[in-house]
């Protein structure tokens, strides 16, 4: 077997990579990475195998992704192919029964209504709101990113949110009953 030459690495990728870029990356984007997985799954596990999984061929392809300001998006790609991956496969080994199981399942409906309701109170959000709200708290980012992606002033973006926010507490759907 032919020795290694010095600066290769085992991946065969030339040169030896940075990786601590990407250690820097999955430390700084693994909590809104895993929300988008949840969001995908809708299981804290699979989730969690799931960005597993594309971190993976994240950090395989890492050498080859020359714009590091498109990485949220390749693992994103990524999550979304290999779920849609996983559930053709599990499609395909269930099967139908006359059979019902003897153990009850938790009813998920009260917690999966929830999530729709304040899904639609969020769309009913003037656009800006609706777009702070969802970058600020689904996604993850500070308020300075927020202005950055939105292109506004970080002031602009914490009255934003703020008012969202006042907006979503008064939503008379969301209100307890």
């Amino acid at each position: 077997m032919p020795a290694s030459r010095p600066g290769s690495t085992a991946h065969g990728d030339g040169p030896a990579a940075d990786y601590s870029g990407f250690r820097d990356y999955v430390a700084t984007r693994s909590r809104a990475l895993l929300r988008t997985a949840y969001l995908l799954t809708g299981n804290a596990a699979d989730a969690e195998d799931l960005l597993q999984s594309a971190l993976a061929k994240t950090y395989l392809a890492w050498n080859r992704i020359e714009d590091r300001s498109a990485v949220d998006g390749y693992v994103r790609r990524a999550m979304v192919n290999t779920h849609i991956s996983w559930w053709r496969r599990r499609r395909v080994e269930e099967f139908p029964t006359d059979d019902l199981p003897d153990q009850a399942v938790a009813d998920h409906a009260g917690s999966s209504d929830l999530q729709e309701t304040l899904r639609q109170a969020i769309d009913r959000l003037p656009q800006r709101m609706r777009a702070a709200v969802v970058l600020r708290f689904y996604e993850d980012m500070t308020e300075a990113e927020v202005a950055d992606v939105l292109g506004v002033s970080l002031g602009t973006v914490k009255s934003t949110v703020s008012r969202a926010v006042a907006k979503l507490r008064i939503d008379a759907a969301l209100q307890a009953d």
